[in-house]
């Protein structure tokens, strides 16, 4: 009570410089209020652990904190959230991270740090693999927007293309020998099979093992054909690919959730088909 009254009085008699201490004042309450929301480091009790720089290490100890839950894979992976991804830089940021948080780097740290680690590189492999193909970036993105897409439902899909889909799924239950195989695989891209992965949905789910840092530049994902590649790999995919994958695109970039789900839809459908192929081909 006192300082502000006398700080009033000075200032009114012109001996207090207006603005200087009392914002002065003003700025240290503002950083202790947002210190005091900021994470302590867990090894150290140092504020503004991952929060702050590069979000992975104790600005101050050094040590590993855990991971962000509240960081999404866009913002991981250091891109714009948008449907078009740069998979060059992106594959340049999948390398730059496993070579901060690979668990072999933290072989002879704590044991919280090697649990930390192990978790960071799992978080970083999964945003590389969603944010690599078209359909499973599609996905995360309507999902960050709150639209989903459950499993097994057809989503109002028009009839037509329903009856092509089980066409082509009866085509496959019947298919004898490598050229019947061939020919499916035709139908599949002539109606706009979408890019996908390069591995099963299992071994999805299941995760890749961490690579070797010295193995970095391929973790462990490859495009098997050409219509399993990366929207935009090297080698230009068909051209009706790119135009479905290019109208995913234009949808969300006009905010038209309800268009992109549909399209996506559709993209799944036919992965599952290519899915269904591969494990055809699997002797048994």
């Amino acid at each position: 009570m006192w300082g502000g009254r006398t700080g009033a009085l000075l200032r009114a008699s012109g001996w207090w410089p207006t603005g200087v201490l009392g914002r002065r004042l003003l700025n240290c309450n503002a950083a202790s209020l947002a210190g005091s929301s900021s994470p302590r480091c867990w090894s150290c009790g140092g504020l503004g652990g991952p929060s702050r720089g590069d979000r992975f290490f104790c600005p101050h100890c050094r040590a590993l904190q855990p991971p962000d839950p509240t960081r999404d894979y866009f913002s991981l992976m250091d891109c714009n959230r948008s449907f078009r991804v740069d998979t060059v830089k992106l594959q340049h940021r999948y390398q730059q991270l496993q070579r901060l948080v690979h668990p072999d780097f933290f072989s002879q740290r704590s044991q919280n740090e090697k649990d930390f680690s192990e978790k960071h590189s799992t978080i970083v492999n999964e945003a590389y693999k969603t944010l690599l193909a078209p359909l499973s970036r599609g996905l995360y993105l309507l999902k960050l927007h709150g639209v989903e897409i459950p499993e097994g439902t057809d989503y109002e899909m028009d009839s037509q293309f329903l009856t092509e889909i089980m066409e082509i799924n009866e085509k496959l239950a019947e298919a004898q020998g490598e050229t019947a195989m061939k020919e499916i695989e035709s139908i599949v891209r002539a109606h706009q099979a979408p890019p996908s992965m390069g591995f099963s949905r299992q071994e999805y789910r299941s995760g890749l093992p961490f690579p070797p840092p010295g193995d970095l530049p391929n973790p462990g994902i490859e495009a098997r054909s050409p219509t399993l590649q990366a929207d935009t790999s090297p080698s230009e995919p068909p051209a009706k690919q790119k135009e479905l994958t290019d109208d995913v695109s234009r949808a969300f970039e006009r905010d038209n959730f309800e268009k992109a789900k549909e399209l996506l839809t559709k993209m799944r459908y036919f992965s599952n088909v290519e899915e269904k192929i591969k494990l055809k081909k699997i002797p048994l």
